[in-house]
């Protein structure tokens, strides 16, 4: 029997848990690369490089690599023109996983408050969400911009708990990589993690989340109202 939650507040994120956006980042760091004079990397890649803001993976575009320094001056010239195309691309390819929108509205049903945290910048987060059809199931919506710190700091966690009322230790985090299991443990939330997302490549089983699951439709056997 898998475990089951109670929590009075989720906060569930954007990129690999609800959407999967590679295809709108990837072709849009494509671009910007051959624009700047550096061959295009490929979704593949890009899979490997997503979940820190839309700044990182302008950086690992440019280095070919998920640590590896990178240069500075193509990366200025760069990080410009990747914002133009992706303010005009940050739906045109991507969707919801399947089963997110059914698990959405179970979530809805049981009356358990509901946020949505991303290290997306809000100019690109607000209109995914729109687009998607997910921008009036949330309470909050935290940005990457949105706070002076975004995850794996705990801030916007603790600061989404705060403003819709609910104690830390009521509240689960609903995500898909290694920054969110941290910002999680960090801000005392129970964290739940899926098992499709983007972990640069790494089994999220091996960060010990409280549970994995493969759908956003377990959550009804696993979610719980108080």
């Amino acid at each position: 029997m898998s475990k089951t939650f109670s929590p009075e507040l989720i906060m569930i994120d954007v990129d690999g848990t609800l959407v999967d956006s590679v295809p709108d980042l990837s072709w849009c760091l494509d671009e910007t690369l051959k624009k700047v004079g550096l061959p295009p990397r490929g979704e593949a890649a890009a899979r490997k490089w997503v979940g820190n803001g839309v700044i990182r993976i302008v950086e690992r575009g440019i280095a070919n690599d998920l640590d590896a320094p990178h240069d500075e001056a193509i990366f200025k010239d760069a990080m410009p023109i990747f914002r133009e195309l992706y303010a005009e691309n940050t739906s045109k390819r991507s969707k919801l996983y399947p089963g997110v929108r059914e698990g959405v509205d179970y979530l809805k049903s049981t009356g358990i408050k509901i946020g949505c945290i991303t290290n997306k910048d809000e100019q690109f987060t607000h209109p995914i969400l729109k687009d998607l059809g997910l921008w009036n199931d949330f309470e909050i919506v935290i940005s990457g911009d949105t706070l002076e710190k975004k995850k794996p700091d705990p801030l916007p966690l603790l600061h989404g708990a705060k403003m819709l009322g609910v104690k830390p230790e009521n509240s689960l985090m609903l995500g898909d990589s290694t920054s969110d299991v941290k910002a999680a443990r960090a801000a005392g939330f129970e964290i739940i993690c899926m098992s499709y997302g983007y972990n640069h490549g790494d089994d999220i089983r091996d960060s010990n989340p409280d549970a994995v699951i493969d759908s956003m439709t377990e959550l009804r056997d696993m979610i719980k109202p108080r």
